[in-house]
């Protein structure tokens, strides 16, 4: 069980970004949850639906969940 299992579409802030990327072409895209229509999905359900869209792929893609907001720089040194 893993975090995609725990967490639905409808659970996200409407600003989360998801990251999708192709793992046959490596196409990446954005979305938010917003942009899904079918809310009830489990995040793993929705990677198992997503198809990419580049011309004459169709590949099967990968879900990640991008978090800007929460990056911090390492601040450390030798003592």
């Amino acid at each position: 069980m893993n975090w995609k299992t725990r967490i639905r579409v409808s659970d996200l802030a409407p600003t989360q970004k998801l990251e999708i990327i192709c793992r046959q072409c490596g196409r990446l895209a954005y979305i938010t949850g917003l942009d899904v229509k079918d809310q009830s999905l489990y995040l793993d359900e929705l990677e198992r639906r997503l198809r990419c869209k580049a011309r004459g792929c169709r590949g099967h893609a990968r879900l990640a969940m991008v978090r800007l907001d929460e990056l911090t720089g390492f601040v450390g040194g030798l003592a």
